[in-house]
């Protein structure tokens, strides 16, 4: 085993492979850019060397100066992690020039894997099923019209280098088409370097499955089972689970004797992932296959017991695997989903900033997979990801409810995120029945998340939880010291609880002595409740009737926003007379924001289509937006003329900033 690795990347990543060297007595060496100079990755290691300014391209993707960074720290080896360097031949290479092992898979199979027209033709060479498609890439809108229209809509434009949902965009019609490959070269030119794309058959209804595969340098490779990752937003996984719960057996063993051929056809070894598409009737087609780690790897660790880093380190150090598929087995089932810093409500768009609080849940099948902690703060040059937030139990059924009961114990402050969206995407019939495909967001949700109704007895349990957090909070107020343990509940005391313009009328009544309290809601038999919370603290456990309850608080100037299941609510919790005298004072109008375009998070500007004067339509592109490695069109929401553009390309804008004004 190798004395020093050094990981190539940043995040969650670089700290899950920190860990498994520390468990190998294996020393690790950080690099970060002038962002990540206090990050979570840089305190974990052992060692740290600077790379550069915040973008990637000045720091995190300069091959010369990681390979520098080995030479200079004496580390043997380099885990790449994924994204960044991890499938880039340029970089294996140099660092095999350098006398430094790179964990991962020979050259040739990155060249080979990492081209998706070249990857596509030795999949069909290696007896894989494909998706009929361009042989080459398309050099012009022309080109691309005629090969769409030879092979029929709809169609997905595919960045060649591609990867992470980056230079994809599905086109229904020609128009779409033209502006899809526009879209889809410019991402691919931006994130690498490589503006090719081509074209391929869209198949309806897809689920995304993917097979791990793993080799050693001896000839051994084994498959470990599918993920399933058809719940994606914008070609992005957002939650994925091991097993799939639409393959039978027949059909895992297909797909995984396909995914080991063409393993074995480039002559691969380490981890790395054969990813298909699946139609209703079970056929399965190659997508691409990616040699790497990839993002939602803890799956497969859970249900098969094996860590996957330690595994690449031992064939990057020439050990045998030690095992064969007749050994591997699949215990339970596993879910993660990602926790990513963003506005499900502006259309998921990311959000940066510091974290003012970030406590991750813990019990037994949770893992949490993170690189930040509370005080960090996430940059508008990196990938919007806090977390992934992983559950493992016996059944389906029960990892959606551990994974959904971590969510709703999952603290983050300071900055916008989606573990609502995450709650309500577990709670849909649909998915818990498992009728999944890689359009079920867009078709349940659409391009906005503004949160679910809670079901009445669940919404009522809330109300009922905030009045006894306002009766415990009064009765502080009234206490010379805070200091004494526990919550002292008030006496009796008459609530009313506003959200959304609905009243409820709550009793509170405390048992002396007891701990209990009984909440009357709306003149409902009451509740007996046990309150677990401090006034100032994020997450609130209690019991109602006996049943456990957990959301999480944060407190407004007459009540708390609540976020439970899903929902986010902002309750008013008022004694009665102080509500029947607020009821006579004047609503407060919000300001005018229809004729203004604000940016919605900080970016670049790459392009602006309008300029003062023009009349534009609904839906018309009125300019693009680059932040976190993504482009982001900005629309026209009505008709309407424009009346100033304040933003050029190239400008670099912050959030809610006016970009231009509109008559």
């Amino acid at each position: 085993m190798f004395q020093k690795v050094l990981i190539a990347n940043r995040g969650e990543i670089a700290c899950r492979v920190i860990r498994t060297c520390k468990r190998l007595g294996v020393r690790t060496v950080a690099v970060y850019s002038e962002a990540d100079a206090e990050a979570l990755h840089v305190k974990m290691a052992d060692e740290k060397v600077y790379l550069g300014p915040p973008p990637a391209a000045e720091s995190y993707l300069k091959i010369d100066a990681v390979v520098e960074a080995c030479k200079a720290t004496g580390a043997e080896a380099v885990h790449p992690g994924y994204g960044f360097l991890s499938e880039r031949a340029a970089f294996a290479e140099a660092l095999e020039g350098a006398g430094v092992v790179f964990v991962g898979p020979p050259v040739r199979a990155i060249e080979a894997m990492g081209d998706k027209i070249e990857s596509k033709r030795l999949a069909k060479a290696a007896g894989v099923s494909t998706v009929p498609g361009t042989e080459d890439a398309v050099g012009d809108p022309a080109a691309a019209l005629r090969a769409a229209r030879e092979i029929g809509y709809p169609v997905m434009v595919k960045a060649s280098a591609g990867g992470g949902g980056k230079g994809m965009r599905i086109a229904r019609d020609d128009e779409g088409l033209v502006e899809g490959l526009e879209r889809a070269r410019s991402e691919a030119r931006s994130s690498f370097g490589d503006d090719r794309c081509f074209i391929e058959k869209y198949v309806e209804e897809p689920r995304h499955v993917e097979i791990q595969v793993l080799g050693d340098r001896h000839g051994t490779i084994v498959y470990l089972g599918e993920r399933e990752c058809s719940i994606q937003r914008r070609h992005q996984k957002v939650i994925e689970e091991a097993p799939s719960p639409f393959l039978d057996a027949a059909t895992r063993r297909a797909m995984g004797e396909q995914a080991v051929a063409l393993a074995r056809a480039v002559g691969y070894h380490s981890a790395g992932t054969v990813e298909f598409i699946v139609d209703k009737a079970r056929n399965f087609y190659f997508l691409e296959m990616n040699t790497r780690l990839q993002v939602e790897h803890p799956v497969t660790e859970l249900v098969t017991g094996l860590d996957l880093v330690e595994l690449m380190l031992r064939v990057a150090a020439g050990e045998r695997l030690g095992f064969t598929q007749d050994d591997v087995r699949l215990e339970g089932w596993a879910i993660e989903g990602r926790v990513y810093a963003e506005d499900p409500a502006k259309g998921f768009l990311p959000s940066t900033g510091r974290l003012v609080a970030c406590e991750a849940p813990k019990a037994e099948g949770v893992r949490v997979d993170t690189g930040v902690v509370a005080g960090g703060e996430v940059s508008m040059f990196y990938d919007p990801m806090i977390a992934k937030l992983c559950a493992h139990a016996p059944t389906r059924d029960a990892a959606i409810d551990l994974l959904r009961d971590a969510i709703d114990a999952y603290v983050i402050r300071g900055l916008n995120h989606n573990l609502s969206f995450l709650s309500a995407l577990l709670d849909h019939p649909r998915f818990r029945a498992g009728r999944l495909t890689t359009n079920f967001i867009a078709e349940e949700y659409g391009e906005r998340f503004s949160g679910v109704a809670l079901d009445e007895g669940r919404l009522r349990r809330v109300v009922a939880v905030a009045a006894a957090m306002k009766a415990g909070e009064l009765a502080r107020a009234k206490r010379i010291s805070g200091g004494l343990p526990g919550l002292r509940l008030a006496a009796d005391t008459d609530f009313v609880v506003q959200i959304d313009g609905r009243d409820f009328a709550v009793e509170v009544r405390p048992e002396p002595g007891t701990g209990f309290v009984n909440v009357g809601v709306d003149g409902a038999p009451p509740l007996a409740l046990v309150l677990d919370w401090r006034p100032g603290q994020a997450l609130v456990r209690a019991t109602a009737d006996g049943a456990p309850l957990a959301f999480q608080a944060r407190p407004l100037p007459e009540g708390y926003e609540v976020v439970h299941g899903g929902a986010v609510l902002r309750l008013t919790v008022r004694r009665r007379r102080a509500h029947d005298l607020a009821r006579l004072m004047p609503e407060k109008r919000a300001a005018d924001t229809t004729k203004i375009l604000l940016s919605p998070m900080p970016g670049l500007i790459l392009a602006v289509g309008v300029a003062a004067g023009d009349a534009v339509k609904a839906g018309q592109e009125l300019c693009v937006l680059e932040a976190m490695k993504m482009e982001n069109v900005l629309r026209a929401e009505r008709d309407a003329t424009v009346e100033k553009v304040e933003i050029a390309p190239r400008d670099t804008v912050s959030a809610d900033q006016v970009l231009m004004t509109f008559v």
